[in-house]
């Protein structure tokens, strides 16, 4: 998704108003892909569709979705049958609302990109100065790819960033447990140990150790050297909660 995305063109829908729009992920992947292959010849595996029935590999036009509302029964869609279902257009933004960002938790946050002018727009720069004089966010409705998504519009540092969001009924909070009392002793442990370990959110210090680990692996192999495995940390296990504060402290 977040490559497919770079430099998409799309726009946003206020009132009356289009305003041209690029897609600008704001996250790339770092993550590190492998082949599949077989370890006797080191050749790729390869997934082909088959069909058991008709005994043959299909290729994608043949292919339609199904939903299975009994069992070996199943309701079919098109692709385009499927993106028609929504009045969103994967073309348009359309804003629905405008809602102060305090009223929306983080975690309906999913995946965020920068939406730019293809060329210096007076309405982008309009609808950029009322998102800050406002100091409200805007709620839209497109779609992304064939998914439906509801977004979310905000100023940020000169530019729109646009958030997809999860829909309510995917989020998942558990009920909280009733509070379990603790003595003012553990609390002022605690207290003591956050204060020990409290300090600035610098984000470039918080590096991912496996893409490390696995990039040094990778290097290590075309040198011809054997990697090294590294043992992970054992925990302390103790159900005494005061003496677990007390000699987290002392390390």
């Amino acid at each position: 998704m977040v490559n497919a995305m770079a430099n998409f063109k799309s726009t946003i829908s206020f009132g009356l108003v289009n305003i041209p729009i690029l897609y600008n992920p704001v996250i790339k992947n770092n993550d590190i892909t492998f082949n599949q292959l077989h370890k006797k010849c080191l050749n790729r595996i390869r997934y082909q569709k088959y069909c058991e029935h008709c005994k043959k590999l299909v290729k994608e036009p043949e292919i339609v979705k199904g939903y299975e509302f009994e069992k070996g029964e199943y309701v079919t869609f098109t692709k385009d049958e499927l993106s028609g279902l929504s009045d969103a257009s994967k073309d348009v933004i359309e804003i629905v609302s405008f809602v102060p960002e305090a009223e929306i938790d983080t975690y309906y946050y999913e995946k965020s990109y920068i939406l730019t002018p293809p060329k210096k727009s007076k309405a982008y720069s309009l609808f950029l100065e009322i998102l800050k004089k406002s100091k409200k966010v805007a709620i839209g409705k497109t779609l992304l790819s064939t998914k439906f998504y509801y977004v979310l519009l905000k100023h940020f540092q000169g530019s729109i960033l646009m958030s997809t969001m999860y829909f309510y009924d995917e989020v998942n909070i558990p009920e909280s447990l009733s509070e379990v009392k603790f003595s003012k002793q553990e609390l002022d442990l605690a207290m003591k140990l956050v204060s020990s370990m409290t300090g600035h959110f610098k984000p470039e210090e918080y590096v991912d150790e496996s893409y490390i680990g696995v990039k040094n692996a990778i290097d290590m192999k075309l040198d011809g050297k054997k990697t090294l495995k590294k043992r992970s940390k054992k925990v302390a296990s103790t159900k005494d909660l005061l003496l677990s504060l007390q000699k987290s402290l002392e390390n």
